[in-house]
């Protein structure tokens, strides 16, 4: 199954290290973010990966020009100020028909993809996204059972599930999003969870993203100790 990775972003909030790199490639424990969350699909057998690249994606193509990983990597330029949805909307044709995986470039999880994967068979529905308990500064996820009901990123509800960005999704649901410019957390997903296709994973492990230094400094604790997505 094709992986498909969101790493065009500016990164803005990180911008003591993004000035110069793209923000999956500030690195952890010595490799970059980007490598940490590819090793963690290539554990389950995932290793074709398609990178969704943008800001200084450079910065990307020389890193997989050099690596050793054997790992069949495709980063395809999808432009600088091209939002979230749009840039999985220009892999349309590279997905084709397929299920394929999504996620972005910058949280960590010691998620079990065999089990988000299986999910997403048995109740053969457009998309499933993975849901996480975080702080509330995230985006909120209303459930009823494991229907996602309601899909409003980054709110400030209080406690509840919310977008943890591990997604598995049918092609069919390319057709929800209409240009470059629009946010693959708002109207595509809004629609898909209005429609009832949308399913919740629900993920009670390890989550962490790197939105800022704060976040990256705590990774790198982690890492010290005993890194869960790395198990």
């Amino acid at each position: 199954m094709k992986v498909i990775l969101l790493a065009g972003g500016l990164g803005t909030r990180l911008s003591e290290y993004t000035d110069t790199i793209p923000k999956p490639m500030v690195q952890i424990g010595g490799k970059p973010m980007l490598w940490h969350i590819m090793n963690l699909y290539a554990k389950y057998n995932h290793n074709d990966f398609i990178i969704a690249t943008g800001y200084k994606g450079e910065v990307i193509k020389k890193y997989f020009s050099k690596t050793t990983e054997k790992w069949n990597v495709n980063l395809i330029d999808t432009g600088e100020n091209t939002m979230t949805g749009g840039r999985v909307k220009r892999l349309k044709k590279i997905i084709g028909n397929e299920t394929c995986m999504l996620t972005y470039g910058d949280g960590l999880a010691d998620i079990n993809l065999d089990y988000l994967v299986s999910f997403h068979r048995n109740h053969k529905k457009l998309v499933t996204v993975s849901d996480v308990r975080p702080p509330a500064r995230f985006g909120a996820i209303e459930i009823k059972g494991d229907r996602v009901t309601s899909f409003k990123e980054k709110s400030h509800l209080g406690e509840g599930w919310i977008n943890g960005g591990f997604f598995v999704i049918e092609p069919g649901f390319f057709d929800f999003i209409d240009g470059d410019d629009v946010y693959l957390e708002r109207e595509p997903l809004e629609k898909v969870a209005s429609k009832g296709e949308l399913f919740a994973y629900k993920h009670n492990g390890f989550w962490q993203c790197m939105d800022t230094k704060r976040d990256k400094d705590n990774l790198e604790e982690i890492y010290s100790k005993d890194a869960p997505w790395l198990r």
